[in-house]
């Protein structure tokens, strides 16, 4: 079938003095005019076999967030419900309401630890929401750097940052139920 396909191509381009034949019909004897490759048994083979390996935690790796919803996080295993504070030695629950709720004092937590965590990643919800200026400044101050994030992003990052072993904490606002996916009924 493909020395067809690419007969039927020469002869078309044959007009255009891409190929030379005595008359009678393509000159397919050149392994460079009709190039075509057919997986064999042994090359299909390498393509059906999927497998997959689940990477296990290390030892000492940190916490790690295993899922969100809009009712809480799973976080090694526990169930956190509202708001929650990710620190190095502990989950905590946060009390803050939205992005509006983080504060100075909503945020001491974070910056009376020892050892001294690197980055605080702040997840506000379904979307980015702007943190005041005054507490940005007050953990610039102190030394930590700080990530806001939607929540969903900000869990991506904590966890990768905890698995490169970086000293990180987080601030989460579980995401509202999401209504994207719903069907309407008539």
């Amino acid at each position: 079938m493909a020395a067809v396909v690419c007969s039927r191509l020469l002869l078309q381009r044959s007009t255009h003095g891409f190929l030379f034949s005595s008359g009678a019909g393509p000159a397919l004897s050149s392994p460079f005019l009709c190039r075509s490759h057919r997986l064999g048994p042994g090359d299909d083979e390498m393509y059906q076999r999927t497998s997959v390996s689940v990477m296990q935690k290390e030892p000492g790796s940190g916490v790690m967030i295993q899922s969100y919803s809009s009712r809480g996080f799973n976080i090694d295993g526990n169930k956190v419900f509202g708001p929650c504070a990710v620190l190095p030695p502990a989950i905590l629950q946060w009390n803050v309401g939205s992005h509006e709720d983080i504060t100075e004092e909503s945020v001491s937590l974070f910056h009376m630890l020892e050892p001294r965590i690197e980055i605080l990643v702040l997840g506000t919800g379904s979307r980015v929401e702007r943190i005041k200026p005054s507490v940005l400044a007050l953990l610039k101050r102190k030394g930590i750097a700080v990530e806001v994030q939607d929540t969903p992003n900000a869990c991506a990052t904590f966890n990768f940052l905890t698995s490169e072993r970086r000293v990180a904490a987080a601030g989460l606002i579980p995401p509202p139920i999401s209504t994207a996916l719903e069907a309407v009924q008539e």
